[in-house]
């Protein structure tokens, strides 16, 4: 995995058959923008193939042993040999040992000095070496994992802490699970903590009854809020280093439920393509940044509009251009851009109007809530600026239907719209549980189904997999989230429909007889690579 010979390898991972051309080519383009990172560690986070085989091959080409680090590899605890300190300036973890030997995992066999101290510390114990070779995202993960955990267990939460260390254990318990919200709510005889990983609602405790007035006095007082208040509030924590936590408070009828939203402060833009972006790079060029136009992205709340805006922007920012953002709120700060952060005094629209007159040429504003922002909107796409924002409709060509119902001309709408983007968010399948296994009939009937229906002839000689579950993903089978889309690119006939005045079932034939692939086709393609479940898809889509 030595960076310097990723060419190389790259050459030889294909000649095996373990990875396509076309996957080094993307992972390539990927470490153009991340050059830190090593090739293997690339096409394992894109998850073009089996990571077994991807790191077994590594070692293969390298001259060691490569192993995938999963649960049932981790037979020793790594602080039982060294330091968390050492773990991480070696980047090592051992995971077997037995009959004098010690297996020990790095990831990277070029660091000869570090693998020698560690040899010789080992040797100090009685034990012989025997390194082998893994990715180093596994490696992080392991080691962060041995950090630290918890105050308590939050089964047991509150038992014996105060309420300052419950509130905090919630937290920070819902932040090593990657929780995007943390609910605590109260209900008739106790205080439900639940938090949304991946998109999806887990309970993790229920807390005494008797904790819930001391439990809303602490967030209350370190969200800035009124104690006395029993009505809705907004707030803010900012005690963690690493978050930003927007706070939001409701009355119900057992008390005052608490919404935490975690928002991770300098968070890396994730690169569009890793985001699940179907188009190659060249096609993204040719369907963004068109002056005098206006790209909306679609879907519904929560389905990742902001985070594919932000990408889009990391993606065409350059020093020779001028990019403003309107965002309620900006939550993520990305150098060299001008952030505006709306808030109870201002509006998308008033704030435009200003945007206007500081010579922007790229405006992001963050949605299009009604006809007044959506007129300065077009206005402003019409006068040489290139504007991106967000809107709430099902998919790519609702949009021209969502435009019109705010008043918008045919004229303004065909003028100026260049690109609409619609996207949902599955979760990925847990790389290290997930089990291969082949098509059942039903599957194949409804995947044929589809490609009949959209002209799409799917490739279904492969396997197709299980979601399982292990501790790694919180026993659900999934571990993160991938975007399944669709992008119409509003082609010259497009425009002429949209001028007479065509319904939203005619713009789609007329679309579906160019480029236009609907959501469904992408999510199918996900599912073929292994990528996903076509259970997972249909909670998003409905397909069967």
């Amino acid at each position: 995995m030595d960076i310097r010979r990723r060419q190389p390898i790259g050459v030889e991972l294909v000649k095996r058959g373990i990875v396509t051309e076309e996957d080094i080519k993307n992972a390539l383009d990927f470490q153009k923008e991340h050059p830190n990172r090593k090739i293997g560690d690339i096409l394992y986070s894109l998850d073009v193939c089996d990571p077994n085989k991807l790191i077994e091959a590594i070692g293969d080409i390298i001259g060691t042993k490569g192993i995938l680090l999963t649960n049932g590899t981790l037979k020793v605890k790594l602080t039982d040999y060294f330091s968390i300190d050492i773990a991480k300036r070696n980047k090592v973890v051992p995971f077997d040992v037995g009959s004098g030997k010690i297996k020990v995992c790095f990831a990277d066999n070029v660091d000869t000095r570090s693998m020698e101290n560690i040899r010789l510390l080992l040797l100090n114990r009685g034990l012989v070496m025997e390194s082998y070779i893994t990715f180093e995202s596994d490696i992080v993960k392991i080691i962060k994992s041995m950090e630290g955990t918890p105050t308590e267990n939050l089964q047991n939460a509150g038992m014996n802490d105060t309420v300052t260390g419950l509130v905090d254990s919630i937290i920070k318990t819902g932040m090593e699970r990657r929780a995007s919200d943390i609910h605590i709510e109260p209900m008739a005889n106790e205080v439900r903590i639940r938090y949304r990983i991946d998109g999806e609602l887990f309970t993790a405790a229920k807390i005494s009854k008797d904790k819930q007035q001391q439990i809303i006095g602490r967030l209350k007082a370190i969200s800035n809020m009124h104690q006395e208040k029993q009505e809705s509030q907004d707030g803010r924590i900012l005690l963690y280093e690493d978050y930003n936590i927007r706070v939001s408070s409701q009355p119900n009828v057992y008390g005052e439920k608490f919404v935490l939203r975690l928002l991770k402060k300098n968070s890396n833009i994730r690169n569009i393509f890793d985001l699940g972006f179907t188009k190659t790079e060249d096609e993204m060029k040719k369907s963004i940044n068109k002056k005098n136009s206006i790209t909306i992205i679609a879907a519904p709340t929560g389905e990742g509009k902001t985070t594919t805006l932000y990408s889009i922007i990391d993606f065409l920012n350059r020093p020779e251009i001028n990019i403003t953002t309107i965002e309620d709120p900006v939550e993520i700060r990305i150098p060299g851009l001008n952030q505006i952060e709306i808030d109870t005094k201002s509006s998308f629209s008033g704030s435009l109007r200003t945007v206007l007159r500081q010579d922007p040429d790229i405006i992001l504003v963050g949605e299009i809530r009604d006809t007044e922002t959506g007129e300065i909107a077009i206005q402003a796409g019409q006068t040489g600026h290139y504007v991106l924002s967000t809107i709430h409709t099902i998919d790519s060509i609702e949009v021209i239907t969502r435009l019109r119902k705010m008043g918008l001309s045919d004229y303004d709408i065909s003028s100026t719209l260049a690109t609409t983007i619609s996207q949902r968010l599955v979760r990925k399948l847990c790389p290290h549980c997930k089990n291969q296994r082949p098509y059942t009939q039903e599957e194949r009937d409804v995947i044929e189904r589809i490609g009949n229906k959209y002209g799409m002839n799917f490739d279904l000689s492969g396997l197709t997999y299980d979601a399982i579950g292990c501790k790694e993903c919180n026993n659900t089978g999934y571990f993160d989230r991938i975007g399944v889309f669709e992008v119409l690119d509003v082609t010259e006939e497009i425009k002429e429909a949209i001028m007479d005045g065509k319904s939203s079932i005619d713009i789609r034939k007329l679309a579906l007889s160019q480029s236009y692939k609907p959501l469904v086709v992408d999510g199918i393609n996900k599912v073929i690579k292994g990528i996903t479940t076509l259970e997972e898809l249909n909670k998003k889509l409905l397909i069967y």
